[in-house]
């Protein structure tokens, strides 16, 4: 298993409420990157997971654990939501799909 694909867990921060104007400003995102084994998520995970197949999930496993807190996942251009997490040994997994 080859863990090069390039992942990022993303913590976002709300934008600035201006009482001025009445509007928020731009959420602010910070990244952590990790390097992950990325692939499709199995048949039978989706069935165990979401009860049928669901478009746009991955399964994404890195090595040792990822414990700071996080909102969500960025893979490439594509930002992910976290669907289930499993800590094994000396690996972390997740099952992420998309958000639209």
């Amino acid at each position: 298993m080859r863990y090069d694909t390039p992942v990022y867990f993303q913590k976002i921060t709300p934008g600035e409420y201006y009482p001025k104007t009445g509007n928020y400003g731009d959420d602010i995102a910070e990244e952590a990157l990790r390097y992950a084994s990325v692939m499709n998520t199995g048949e039978e995970q989706l069935k165990l997971v979401y009860d049928g197949p669901k478009q746009g999930s991955l399964t994404i496993q890195i090595q040792n654990h990822y414990t700071e807190p996080f909102d969500r996942i960025r893979v490439g251009e594509k930002v992910y939501s976290v669907d289930s997490s499993r800590k094994l040994r000396t690996k972390h997994t997740f099952i992420v799909s998309e958000v639209q």
